[in-house]
């Protein structure tokens, strides 16, 4: 394992799951163990623009630093050459939680809190580690064989000890600061989380328009809307939550760790306990 080494010589290689940018994902078993896991193949000889060989690197270096947490995805090993990168991650064979977002329009708060807690479970493990994810979204929000919820694609991830200035991330999750141009921390996935959680009571984006323009421009108005018609049957707590979440004054911005103490999640833990 590590720069090389052939991946060969511990996994079979199998099937082909799925593509992404920089290269395809198959399924390997380990030789020794049995066990399966995934494998993402990069052709690094594609690779020529800076900015993309850096994703690349993010994405081992944060998926190490932000592993050991069961609702993010681990790195089991890599191996490396000067053609290929192999990143053999755990198996999550469940739908994306964009899938299931496409499938059903909303959720009750009851199968809301069952998909947002372990999510910023998985945030603030990042924080605590010094890791900010940066493209928090349903696509990246995987759940494995057991239906555990897995945080994955370290890609665009941060240095969270400092300040960031970079434009990352997925246009109607991306928070105000990051659009503005400023300094910014971990808190942009606390925005990106409370997006998730408002298109999962409401089934709709807090902020959308047109196209990405549009959508961008709402995004740093920051006009903050509950309609009637999708949150009536949401609860006061909840509401609340979202709009501390939602707040566009990154100070006031709950962190993650304080949205893990919100009334709205301690209660419905207990409830599901």
């Amino acid at each position: 394992m590590g720069e090389g080494a052939n991946i060969t010589r511990d996994f079979i290689l199998g099937e082909e799951i799925g593509a992404g940018r920089f290269g395809v994902v198959r399924v390997c078993t380990s030789v020794t163990t049995g066990d399966v896991y995934a494998v993402k193949s990069v052709d690094m000889s594609t690779i020529t623009d800076p900015i993309d060989l850096e994703c690349v690197e993010r994405e081992t270096k944060y998926t190490v630093v932000a592993s050991g947490h069961p609702n993010i995805i681990d790195l089991h090993g890599f191996y490396s050459s000067s053609s290929t990168l192999h990143l053999v991650l755990d198996l999550c064979s469940g739908p994306t939680l964009h899938d299931r977002m496409t499938q059903f329009p909303s959720f009750s708060e009851h199968e809301a809190l069952a998909i947002f807690s372990p999510l910023m479970d998985a945030i603030a493990h990042c924080h605590g580690r010094g890791v900010v994810h940066r493209d928090v979204k349903p696509e990246n929000v995987l759940f494995d064989s057991n239906g555990r919820l897995r945080l994955a694609d370290f890609g665009s991830a941060g240095d969270g000890t400092g300040k960031m200035k970079d434009l990352v991330g997925t246009p109607h999750y991306v928070a105000p600061e990051m659009l503005a141009g400023r300094e910014y921390g971990e808190k942009v996935d606390v925005w990106s989380a409370g997006v998730i959680l408002y298109v999962l009571l409401a089934g709709v984006f807090p902020f959308d328009g047109e196209n990405v323009v549009e959508v961008f421009e709402n995004v740093l108005r920051g006009n903050l809307r509950f309609p009637s018609r999708a949150w009536k049957d949401v609860s006061a707590m909840g509401k609340d939550l979202v709009r501390r979440m939602l707040c566009r004054d990154e100070g006031r911005r709950l962190s993650a760790k304080r949205v893990l103490e919100h009334p709205w999640l301690v209660n419905g833990r207990t409830k599901n306990n």
